[in-house]
C-alpha cells in the first residue's frame, strides 16, 4: 500500500474521531450508563470506521453512519446475557452513593423506551429534522413524527413540575 494512501486514511480517521468523538460517547452514555461498557463500544465504533470500505457523500452522511452504528453497538450490548443478568461492583458502589446525581431531564430520557429515547436524543442533542431521523432509523418520517410527540407527551408527564417551563 502507498504510504500517501496510508497518511490520507489516518487524516480522515483522525478528523472523523476528533469530530464525533464526543457524540458517540454521549449515545453511548444515554444508551449503557456504564463507563467501562462506554469505553469498549467507543472502541469498536472507531475501529468499524477504520475497518470500513464504506465512501461517504457528506459529512453528515459519514455522522448518519456512525450514529447508526454506535445505537447498534449499545443495542447490542443492552441485550447481552452479561449485561442483563450481572451488576459489576463499581456499579453498585455508583448506585449506593449519591455523589453522582443526574438532572431530572437527563433520567427522564433515559427512562423512555429505545425507540422514543433515539427520536429524542437525534432531534434535540443532534439536530436532525425528522426526515434525517427517519433515514437514520430506517422508519418514516410519520412514524418518527408520532415517536417525537409520544417522547414529548411521556417526558412531560414525567417531569410534570417543569410544564410551564416548557422544555419540550
Amino acid at each position: 500500500m502507498d504510504y500517501n494512501k496510508i497518511t490520507a486514511q489516518n487524516d480522515e480517521i483522525e478528523k472523523a474521531f476528533n469530530k464525533y468523538a464526543n457524540m458517540v460517547r454521549r449515545i453511548c452514555y444515554i444508551y449503557l450508563r456504564n463507563q467501562s461498557d462506554v469505553e469498549d463500544t467507543f472502541q469498536e465504533v472507531f475501529l468499524k470506521l477504520i475497518t470500513t470500505e464504506k465512501k461517504f457523500n457528506s459529512d453528515e452522511h459519514e455522522k448518519a453512519w456512525i450514529c447508526r452504528v454506535t445505537i447498534n453497538k449499545c443495542k447490542d450490548i443492552s441485550k447481552s446475557f452479561s449485561r442483563t443478568h450481572t451488576c459489576s461492583l463499581e456499579d453498585a458502589e455508583e448506585l449506593s452513593s449519591e455523589d453522582k446525581v443526574e438532572t431530572d431531564v437527563m433520567e427522564a430520557v433515559l427512562s423512555l423506551p429505545t425507540k422514543l429515547k433515539d427520536v429524542i436524543y437525534l432531534f434535540y442533542y443532534q439536530n436532525y429534522t425528522a426526515a434525517e431521523i427517519a433515514q437514520i432509523l430506517d422508519q418514516k418520517e410519520n412514524t418518527v413524527y408520532s415517536h417525537l410527540h409520544r417522547a414529548k407527551k411521556l417526558l412531560r408527564k414525567k417531569l410534570g413540575g417543569y410544564q410551564n417551563e416548557q422544555l419540550f
